[in-house]
């Protein structure tokens, strides 16, 4: 049976609560100029630097947090997928990294390459997103595909054997459109984050970041995950086996030892047992 709503996924759920309410708060307190990065004057004329630790806690377009809670449920089968505490640590993981590069990026390389045009970094995780929309593609397979026909053609024209023309979309469709949104709705500032989102997501996966930081794990009682010590869950199971596995006979409940003094019954036993008193 399928889980509805945020069942067995706690951060997604935190996550998209958060999102929507950091951004009405930011909205209704008229804070939006402080969460977007422009290169100059922000970080080189006035050497405000603190933007880049805070221009991922909201979107400061009422669109953007749409489709953003949108991929955010829509992916929260990746937290049922993994555990709640492997999918916190790369989130906490990817949102390290992609606070620092896509600032280093716009500021040393992308800036001077297009000869200080581009300027702009927009607010919103964008590039978390993304990185989940990797682990989302890889992961996650599709069910059905279902195609839309450019125009309607009368069945005797059309061929059997030729298929249909018309635009091929999948089940998974309602996660890769809203990305797409959300690629380019500040365009190139947003497509920017994207792209350096799902390159961490997708490094993340392949295990090629340094210093093997993709096995980090945050302490379990952060998620409410309880930590099974080493041997632990070997013997709790070792114990549990043995226990289904010991059927004493019928008399020693009633405190009377049984024919088998308490040993395994074979299953004529068992057989006899169970019908002996029908006669």
């Amino acid at each position: 049976m399928l889980s509805s709503g945020f069942t067995d996924a706690p951060v997604s759920r935190s996550l998209v609560y958060f999102l929507i309410g950091s951004s009405i708060l930011v909205s209704i307190t008229d804070l939006k100029h402080y969460f977007y990065i422009q290169i100059v004057p922000h970080i080189w004329t006035y050497h405000q630097v603190w933007r880049v630790l805070i221009y991922q806690l909201c979107y400061i377009n009422s669109t953007e947090v749409l489709f953003a809670a949108m991929m955010l449920y829509n992916m929260r089968v990746i937290e049922r997928l993994w555990g709640s505490r492997k999918y916190a640590s790369f989130i906490l993981l990817t949102l390290t990294l992609t606070t620092i590069l896509p600032p280093l990026l716009l500021a040393l390389f992308i800036r001077p390459l297009s000869l200080n045009t581009i300027n702009y970094l927009p607010a919103g995780p964008t590039p978390l997103i993304f990185a989940l929309l990797a682990q989302y593609h890889a992961t996650i397979p599709q069910i059905y595909k279902y195609r839309i026909a450019a125009s309607s053609s009368s069945s005797q024209n059309t061929s059997p054997n030729l298929p249909t023309p018309g635009l091929v979309l999948s089940d998974k469709s309602t996660t890769y459109l809203p990305a797409l949104q959300l690629c380019l709705s500040q365009f190139p500032g947003s497509a920017i984050c994207a792209l350096v989102g799902w390159f961490i997501g997708s490094s993340w996966r392949n295990d090629v970041l340094p210093g093997r930081i993709t096995g980090w794990r945050l302490p379990g009682w952060m998620v409410g995950v309880r930590t099974v010590k080493r041997g632990e869950g070997f013997e709790g199971l070792r114990r549990r086996l043995e226990g289904e596995n010991t059927n004493p006979d019928p008399g020693a409940a009633s405190g009377v030892e049984g024919r088998d003094g308490g040993r395994r019954r074979t299953l004529g036993r068992q057989l006899v047992d169970q019908f002996r008193g029908a006669f």
